[in-house]
């Protein structure tokens, strides 16, 4: 490979930029020459918005740096390109922009959608007899891609959830019984529960967890909601529970939506979600007369480098590696995983899987794992989580907060 370019897509985690990382360290293990990122990803990428990233990552210091950047460091999009049909202008001027910087391989890190990015970008090449090759970099803090164990993201994000409710339900248990309070915490998920789930891992041997954990998997009942609230206000005074936030009645309506159901949807037809924590907190007031709090996390879950999992920065950026390794081995329309090993402990290896069979395809946590009856997750889930949000790297402080690595 003479020159590469990698972009990122979609919401950003805590070690999207890893990713980066690795792909930039085994490039030039490899001798290629130019490593070029996409501003703004494939969007950005349309408009020759490219930088060269040899003026970023060029010594170890800013390596490093990046590693402990949250976000996407080369900034991301949400732009769904054009069915092939009758848009071939869109693909031909992508392939002129790669031929002008004489560029071999296309690395995109992303989600589902990012996924499809690629595959319609492989499907192109193949009919068209393009020689570029495109490769498929797994994201997401929802862990809904399919065929891999995992995603890179998830475990930070899981790793912040956790944290963060112990943390909520030391200051919620502060008070007595007179000061009873119910404190409803919002958690990213729009068809899969596995960040709400994750939740569950607060529980330990100095924390109680969560009292409730409700998932968009399961169909949410409101009325069985305020009815479990009624019998934990009876035996306690400090209530938690963890809700994601497209949790959806039986009718299909996501329980956001029961104040409010006009909303915006982004270029791939997603309906923006959030409020559903103030929705249920206010029905609750209503309905039992408790004080109640509604928590939102929103962006902080996906972007606390400070609170990243070691674990989560090490695969982010090994899979990043092996996408350059693919590559140059002539992989095309492709995407690495993660595999699971239990030798002695936790590890994980590398896979590679045709894109066909994951974009656009969302995995679900299993329903075995989800202990209806009490609300909350099994031992299972407990065990397929808790390695992902193992080990810590500390940021590189100055002034007093984390410094981080930004585009100039």
């Amino acid at each position: 490979m003479k020159n590469i370019v990698v972009g990122q897509s979609g919401g950003p985690t805590a070690v999207i930029n890893s990713s980066v990382a690795g792909i930039y360290k085994r490039a030039k293990e490899l001798g290629v020459e130019k490593v070029y990122g996409m501003v703004h990803g494939i969007e950005g990428f349309l408009n020759e918005n490219i930088i060269d990233l040899d003026e970023y990552l060029n010594n170890d210091e800013n390596y490093e740096l990046l590693k402990r950047t949250p976000s996407a460091f080369l900034g991301s999009c949400r732009y769904k390109l054009p069915e092939i049909d009758g848009n071939e202008e869109v693909y031909e001027k992508i392939f002129k922009i790669l031929e002008k910087n004489h560029i071999d391989a296309l690395f995109y890190i992303g989600g589902n959608d990012s996924m499809d990015t690629i595959k319609m970008l492989s499907d192109y090449a193949k009919e068209h007899n393009k020689k570029e090759v495109f490769m498929g970099v797994p994201k997401t803090i929802d862990n809904d891609l399919p065929i891999t164990d995992h995603c890179p993201g998830y475990g930070s994000a899981a790793k912040y959830i956790a944290t963060s409710l112990k943390e909520i339900i030391r200051d919620n248990s502060s008070f007595d019984k007179t000061r009873q309070t119910v404190c409803i915490v919002e958690i990213m998920g729009r068809h899969a529960g596995w960040l709400t789930a994750a939740a569950a891992l607060a529980k330990d041997d100095d924390c109680e967890g969560v009292d409730a954990i409700y998932l968009p998997e399961v169909d949410f009942n409101l009325d069985e909601f305020i009815k479990n609230i009624k019998d934990l206000a009876k035996k306690k005074s400090s209530i938690v529970i963890a809700v994601s936030e497209g949790v959806k009645t039986s009718d299909g309506k996501f329980v956001c939506e029961l104040n409010d159901d006009d909303r915006k949807v982004d270029a791939f037809g997603h309906k923006q979600l959030s409020g559903c924590a103030s929705t249920l907190a206010s029905i609750v007031v209503k309905e039992t007369g408790l004080k109640t709090r509604a928590i939102e996390f929103s962006t902080l879950q996906r972007a606390a480098t400070h609170l990243a999992s070691l674990t989560d920065i090490n695969e982010a950026e090994m899979v990043g590696i092996k996408a350059i390794d693919a590559a140059n081995d002539g992989k095309s329309g492709m995407m690495i995983t993660l595999e699971r090993k239990d030798y002695n402990g936790y590890t994980s290896t590398t896979g590679i899987y045709d894109i066909h069979n994951i974009a656009n395809v969302e995995k679900k946590i299993p329903l075995e794992w989800i202990d209806t009856k009490n609300n909350q997750m099994t031992k299972e889930f407990i065990d397929y989580a808790r390695p992902l949000i193992q080990g810590e790297l500390l940021p590189i402080f100055k002034n007093g907060v984390p410094t981080h690595l930004v585009r100039k």
